[in-house]
């Protein structure tokens, strides 16, 4: 894909494919043979499909920060090199009948679950044909599955465990799904979620989203042992997959649905990356004082659309096809912006900002469609 000096990381500006990495890679895949089956099923379609929600991720965090810094937002929270943990994990689900909770790092979740690009962005300009009616950036829809993130990290788990015991209650074969960031493992609300799911039964799937940092804190701060371990704990067995790879994810989140739907759950899949960017714009600098340079380096070569672009074009896909697909995502991106713009001229009657309770404010919206 294009590269934006003005808003990708430096590593991904000048980005070419690392054989030995690619090999790496590739050796990786054929190392579990249970996802090297579900990845050999996949039809030129189906990587096409990943490839076009990678595409729209990172652009639409590209949008962001060019917001940014035309000074229409003050600052957002993006997901740059992050983006596989995030794709590959809602593509292996049924979009149509399956609930995620992402943290606001996991915004592609929205539009693959069906949210408008437009709306992802109305979000941040707070207009009141927002998802949220303007009043919080933490935006989602029930009726698209997606329950909305909240700021403090790890009571998604509670709230999708919660999910999962009511689609178990009623028999229904559904998978309930979040995110948790290496920090928010620590919270009691993860340990309270993880343990109530685990003794349950419940089909709920936890991806610990290990980038290596809690807000500014590395990982060896603020957690001693390997997170890889963590999830047995709670007698859970953990996957362990590589989060900058979108087949690795898709793969592995596809094995623990099928085992969450066939009533074996939980599961609880370690996905190793690395955030290239700050906890969010304003602090960009300060993250990467906080980490050597040779780290940012080596994560670099590892940009999970790169890498992804790399292995389709190896399966014999056109890099005709993607860039057919690149443009057509600038488009869409670039649409959405200008709508969202537009809003921006409607104004929230005084009277519209009082409500009795939260839904009248979006929170649960769809409710009656996808019920919980």
């Amino acid at each position: 894909m294009k590269r934006y000096k003005a808003f990708d990381p430096p590593e991904y500006l000048n980005w070419t494919p690392d054989p030995d990495l690619i090999q790496s890679i590739k050796r990786s895949l054929s190392e579990h043979p249970d996802r090297r089956e579900i990845i050999k099923d996949l039809g030129e379609d189906a990587l096409l499909l990943i490839y076009r929600d990678l595409l729209r991720t990172r652009l639409h965090d590209i949008g962001l920060k060019r917001w940014v810094r035309t000074g229409v937002i003050s600052k957002a929270w993006l997901g740059t090199g992050e983006e596989a943990v995030t794709v590959g994990a809602v593509r292996a689900l049924d979009t149509s009948i399956d609930v995620v909770s992402p943290m606001i790092r996991n915004a592609g979740a929205l539009h693959m679950m069906g949210m408008p690009l437009a709306d992802m962005f109305r979000g941040y300009v707070a207009t009141p044909d927002s998802p949220s009616g303007g009043r919080d950036l933490h935006i989602g829809n029930l009726g698209n599955g997606i329950i909305q993130p909240i700021s403090h990290m790890g009571t998604s788990v509670t709230i999708v465990t919660g999910a999962a015991l009511a689609f178990r209650n009623r028999g229904e074969a559904r998978v309930a799904l979040t995110w948790i960031g290496d920090g928010a493992t620590k919270t009691a609300a993860c340990h309270e979620g993880m343990n109530l799911a685990a003794v349950q039964n419940l089909p709920a799937i936890f991806i610990i989203q290990n980038n290596q940092i809690a807000l500014g804190t590395r990982s060896d701060q603020h957690g001693a042992g390997r997170l890889h371990d963590w999830p047995a704990i709670y007698g859970i067995d953990a996957q362990i997959c590589d989060g900058n790879n979108v087949l690795d994810v898709f793969s592995a989140v596809r094995i623990a649905a099928n085992k969450c739907r066939a009533g074996k759950g939980p599961a609880a899949i370690v996905a190793d990356t690395f955030r290239m960017g700050g906890h969010a714009t304003h602090d960009e600098q300060e993250a990467r004082e906080t980490f050597p340079a040779e780290l940012f380096e080596e994560w670099g070569r590892r940009d999970p659309i790169g890498l992804f672009e790399t292995y389709m074009t190896s399966e014999g896909i056109s890099v005709r096809k993607l860039e057919a697909i690149e443009v057509e995502v600038i488009k869409e991106i670039d649409r959405a912006i200008e709508q969202a713009l537009k809003s921006r001229d409607l104004l929230l009657d005084p009277e519209e900002a009082l409500y009795d309770g939260f839904s009248e404010g979006g929170v649960l919206i769809g409710l009656e469609k996808r019920p919980i």
